[in-house]
């Protein structure tokens, strides 16, 4: 059975809006391969549709919109790639490059779609999941969503666009969110613009019909933005109660980042005495990370501070599939999805003894030409 199901539905004024679904609601809708080569197409003919006036992306069932890539095929497809050079490094595993080009590829079709593309982000956004969500145009958050970037604990970084929307918040925040994996709830999703919307869980069977029933399509993104904002004030106050723990911590996250070496960060980070459960969980999230991960995604978010964004997908093309040369990303696969015993075998045990030779070998490119050059 295929994870994705495709449908367009009809408005009022016989225009079609269509509507992608993820739909392998036990994996927690994990983004494959198959599912993304399936998008791909059909949102390239739908954008070159003039009758197809906007976009809908969801998840199946309520617990996630999209829990993030599957890496668990990944990780068998790297397995078998053959033995290490000198460096570590073994050869490029086609499998990962291909499933890297076309998620990126995803990710910046929908982030220049021409179209309204609303992206429903109820439950567990995480990792690829954030990929989609940030791409789209009316990112819809609700009570219940659970936004992370968690790579650090499974020695990757914060993909799929976060070298860029990660560089475009506050200072300080982008960094804490991709060393910590830090979960984000609706308020603060909203709050950072990382959602754009926010609605009530139980809006979610209305959104469609009632996107069905505008019967004035000549401006798109006006007529959805009726929509939404009719159900974002039927929405009540369900966001009333909740917290905002990352603006409430904000003040202290600049001052623990406002130093001067990536190690006097971490070291902040990790000794900061805040009695607070939500602030003690992302302080574990750092701890549990692979050092030379979080060496990593200190220097991504360095390098592409200025990058536009199809030269970010380009960079992070090159370093995802380095990654998955070197044994580190296959380790933390293995310990926190595979064996689940949490205990992964980190090849470097402190940020200090992270070899500079293999962190410079990750940021060269495998290729002489990026397959994504002609984004």
């Amino acid at each position: 059975m295929s994870g994705l199901s495709i449908e367009e539905y009809p408005t009022g004024d016989g225009k079609r809006i269509g509507h992608i679904r993820l739909n392998a609601e036990r994996s927690l809708n994990a983004l494959t391969l198959e599912m993304i080569e399936q998008m791909l197409p059909t949102l390239t003919a739908w954008q070159q549709d003039p009758q197809l006036v906007a976009v809908l992306l969801d998840g199946a069932g309520d617990k996630a919109f999209c829990a993030g890539g599957d890496v668990v095929t990944l990780y068998h497809a790297i397995c078998e790639t053959g033995p290490v050079d000198e460096r570590g490094l073994a050869p490029v595993s086609e499998l990962a490059a291909r499933f890297f080009e076309r998620e990126y590829r995803l990710d910046y079709l929908l982030h220049t779609f021409n179209k309204p593309v609303l992206c429903w982000g109820g439950g567990i956004v995480m990792g690829g999941g954030m990929g989609l969500f940030s791409a789209c145009s009316h990112r819809i958050v609700t009570e219940t969503s659970r936004l992370a970037m968690p790579e650090v604990t499974i020695a990757l970084y914060p993909d799929v666009g976060g070298s860029w929307f990660l560089n475009h918040l506050p200072p300080g925040l982008g960094e804490f969110i991709a060393l910590t994996g830090c979960a984000i709830n609706g308020k603060d999703a909203h709050w950072l613009g990382l959602g754009n919307r926010t609605l009530a869980a139980d809006k979610r069977a209305e959104l469609l019909p009632a996107l069905q029933a505008v019967t004035n399509w000549h401006r798109p993104e006006a007529a959805v933005s009726a929509v939404l904002r009719q159900l974002e004030a039927d929405s009540g106050d369900v966001f009333a109660g909740l917290s905002s723990p990352l603006r409430q911590h904000q003040p202290q996250i600049r001052l623990l980042l406002d130093k001067d070496s990536l190690a006097n960060k971490v070291a902040a980070i990790l000794g900061a005495e805040y009695e607070d459960s939500w602030f003690q969980q992302a302080r574990q999230g750092l701890a549990a990370g692979s050092p030379l991960a979080i060496r990593v995604i200190a220097e991504q978010l360095r390098r592409s501070r200025h990058c536009s964004l199809a030269e970010v997908f380009r960079a992070e093309l090159a370093l995802s599939v380095q990654l998955c040369r070197f044994r580190e990303f296959a380790e933390g696969v293995r310990a926190r999805l595979i064996d689940k015993d949490n205990r992964p075998d980190w090849t470097f045990t402190s940020l200090k003894a992270v070899d500079e030779g293999v962190l410079a070998a990750l940021f060269e490119s495998p290729w002489p030409v990026n397959p994504l050059t002609s984004l």
